[in-house]
């Protein structure tokens, strides 16, 4: 597809919000998803697949559970999601005459590789099948260490795993502003953003939804992973109707975030945007000049320090003059690399006590295994 025609999708993720889906915070509603149902309804007919990503499951439930006067303890708020997806689910269900699948994942699920592919092959198997995916986080069992945290990075994930043309993040406001339209009422909407910089992460405040997790900053972080990897995105308000029937005509909405056309492999996407770092590596000149002008694989004796706790085949931050510029996964240990960090790989043999071959090579992280992030 081309990047700089958006019009032109043939696979799309929609992310809807808890605002959308349970207005008042405590149960499920249509009023806002008939309309967002019928332009998917539509896009389908047109031959165009389309996967959801729904927050709400925690607000649909809210009422089912009662809640100590202290506030909403972990417990409490998985199990309303629990009983939450079940209303969120049946609520989706009505507005389409095709089966719904659900998927519920955590991030755990998406930055193991073989789960990840496991997730891109049923997500392709539901579409090829005339299945409609809605897709949520495992709020009831997730831990802390294993959630994404937010329904919009999320969408940005899902849409990477997915091989997505356009992701559709549904807000309750008309796109990103060069001000707070609640509080200035001379903010203008940008209407498409080409980069996302500094300056515009600026524009972000936070979240004034109490049922929401996140805000225009997690949109916008959204954003960059997708657009960096070739999808066009849009902010877009799924409150006013108007917007869904611009969009099934092709008409510009919202504000636009232009992809760029780099499209990584599959793989070099999970590494930079799945995976959490368990560890870092500071390297010398000669290893950052190897791996950002040669394109190498890092080796020990271009390594000064390692920190953190990580097994092989962890993913490692890499740092150089007080910057990361790159993740990979490592072939050593941090007890292993603490032993031959400097060393040349002909010295391996006699510190660590075994030879070179299948279990371990002469590169701390293959280049294969090694994304360079942009400076």
């Amino acid at each position: 597809m081309n990047t700089q025609n958006w019009t032109n999708w043939q696979r799309a993720v929609i992310k809807v919000g808890s605002a959308l889906i349970a207005p008042n915070g405590d149960q499920v509603s249509d009023q806002y998803i008939l309309p967002i149902a019928q332009f998917i309804n539509e896009s389908r007919l047109a031959g165009k697949e389309v996967i959801i990503v729904s927050s709400g499951s925690v607000a649909a439930g809210r009422n089912e559970i009662n809640c100590h006067d202290q506030g909403v303890t972990i417990a409490e708020k998985q199990a309303m999601a629990a009983v939450g997806q079940v209303k969120m689910m049946e609520n989706w269900q009505r507005c389409f005459d095709v089966s719904c699948a659900q998927l519920l994942i955590t991030h755990g699920d998406l930055r193991d590789r073989r789960r990840y592919v496991n997730i891109k092959n049923t997500v392709r198997e539901l579409l090829i099948n005339n299945i409609i995916p809605i897709i949520n986080e495992n709020d009831t069992v997730a831990t802390q260490e294993i959630k994404v945290g937010d329904n919009d990075n999320l969408a940005a994930l899902v849409a990477l795993v997915s091989d997505a043309d356009v992701l559709f993040i549904c807000s309750d406001i008309d796109g990103l502003y060069d001000a707070d339209p609640k509080t200035n009422r001379n903010a203008k909407l940008l209407p498409s953003v080409d980069a996302i910089t500094k300056d515009i992460y600026a524009l972000a405040g936070d979240t004034q939804n109490k049922i929401a997790t996140g805000g225009m900053i997690t949109k916008l972080q959204a954003a960059e992973k997708t657009t960096n990897n070739g999808i066009n995105t849009f902010i877009v308000n799924g409150k006013n109707e108007n917007t869904f029937s611009k969009l099934s005509n092709n008409q510009h909405v919202g504000t636009w975030f232009k992809a760029v056309n780099n499209k990584d492999s599959a793989k070099k996407q999970w590494l930079q945007y799945t995976l959490h770092a368990s560890g870092k590596l500071v390297i010398d000149e000669g290893a950052q000049a190897a791996l950002l002008g040669n394109g190498a694989s890092l080796l020990a004796k271009g390594i000064v320090s390692a920190q953190g706790d990580f097994v092989r085949g962890d993913a490692i931050d890499i740092e150089y003059n007080n910057e990361i510029i790159a993740r990979g996964l490592s072939q050593y240990s941090k007890a292993e690399l603490a032993l031959i960090l400097g060393k040349d790989s002909a010295e391996f043999e006699s510190i660590l006590g075994f030879r070179l071959g299948s279990k371990h090579t002469e590169e701390i992280i293959h280049r294969d295994d090694l994304v360079l992030f942009n400076s």
